[in-house]
């Protein structure tokens, strides 16, 4: 359904309040089509037709696509008492969409998180059915050797009794202190150090650095986002 009234098409954007609407129409700060707007509950196409608030176009999204560098310490989620959460680090301007992370990273790990207000979308990708590759780079306590790899690959067995799906395990570097890949395509909690803790080793670093075929845009510092475009919004759902 294209047509949505004029208060809500410019709350939703973040631009004003419905409140701050309704004086805007007032003020004459508002056209549609080129015609000054006195009614701010006006159906407007947002497919055709334009809207101009205090001089400026307003492009109408139903939804936005968020890729942030995810710092540690901030928590994957809308809302919390104590700590502070990825939201924190949004721009009010997208806050109005009421975006959600898909999925979630632990407070502690960086890395690729992508907030949206697609429902639809999320659920896509995190169902259990689709199996989205998650890629993550680690650094582990502990030498990760070919015997890992080959664990990893059969799936390991969880502290809980769960065994994961085969995943894969890239060694960057086998020391005191490796550096490895590990694409899997299931999100168990805390799944990545639950793995390596089932081989007897321990991970001290941890960033997400692809979902799907969306890899984390090496030109954002920790805490900077942007948003995705078309054809990466499509790379989230491919494997």
């Amino acid at each position: 359904m294209s047509k949505l009234r004029l208060d809500k098409i410019l709350s939703h954007m973040g631009y004003l309040s419905r409140s701050e609407v309704k004086k805007a129409c007032k003020q004459g700060l508002i056209s549609v089509n080129n015609k000054i707007v006195k009614d701010y509950g006006l159906q407007v196409d947002t497919t055709k037709d334009e809207i101009i608030l205090n001089g400026e176009k307003v492009v109408y999204k139903e939804f936005i696509y968020i890729m942030l560098n995810k710092p540690d310490g901030y928590l994957s989620a809308t809302y919390d008492k104590k700590d502070k959460i990825v939201l924190d680090l949004i721009d009010k301007k997208y806050l109005a969409f009421e975006p959600f992370p898909v999925g979630r990273l632990d407070k502690d790990t960086e890395g690729l998180l992508v907030l949206t207000n697609d429902g639809k979308l999320s659920h896509r990708i995190l169902s259990p059915k689709k199996h989205i590759p998650k890629t993550y780079y680690a650094k582990i306590k502990g030498k990760v050797d070919e015997f890992d790899i080959k664990e990893f690959e059969k799936g390991v067995t969880l502290d809980d009794g769960y065994v994961t799906m085969p995943s894969t395990l890239k060694i960057l570097k086998s020391d005191e202190i490796s550096e490895i890949e590990l694409t899997i395509h299931e999100g168990k909690f805390h799944q990545v150090k639950r793995m390596f803790e089932s081989v007897g080793k321990k991970v001290i670093y941890l960033k997400r650095i692809s979902m799907g075929k969306l890899e984390l845009d090496k030109n954002l510092a920790l805490g900077e986002y942007r948003e995705l475009t078309e054809e990466e919004v499509k790379l989230l759902e491919e494997r």
